[in-house]
């Protein structure tokens, strides 16, 4: 148990958050079976897009409040879409032509060796004493 006041009330605000986040996760989840079991039961394609729709705004509310991440949010609303789209029967599906890349030759760059001005000690040396005298 906490021994100071502040740490007893971050205890029971972190139990009501704790409660009504897994309420939100619990509707999520209820969520998903409606689907599967609309799925499972050929419901039209318009309901399926209902019930798809509600599961976009709880998705996108949990994801607002920081109860499930973002990126958790996109794959479970990737899923349920893949789930919901229609399966292409394999019969009437062409196969795709698949084309190789064209493959570039790479064009040798050469390098330019750029001439440096060298200067010697000895230049050096012989233009401080020029200066000097």
């Amino acid at each position: 148990m906490p021994n100071k006041k502040n740490a007893e009330k971050a205890l029971r605000q972190s139990k009501a958050r704790q409660i009504k986040n897994n309420k939100v996760k619990l509707s999520i989840y209820d969520m998903k079976r409606k689907i599967r079991k609309a799925l499972e039961q050929n419901v039209s394609a318009e309901e399926l897009a209902a019930l798809y729709k509600q599961a976009q705004i709880l998705l996108d509310k949990a994801a607002k409040n920081n109860v499930i991440k973002k990126n958790s949010a996109a794959r479970k609303k990737a899923s349920i879409a893949k789930m919901i789209s229609p399966k292409k029967s394999e019969t009437a599906a062409a196969p795709k032509k698949t084309t190789a890349k064209k493959s570039t030759a790479k064009k040798a760059t050469t390098k330019k060796t750029t001439a440096k001005k060298t200067t010697t000690k000895k230049a050096t040396t012989a233009k401080k004493t020029a200066a000097k005298k």
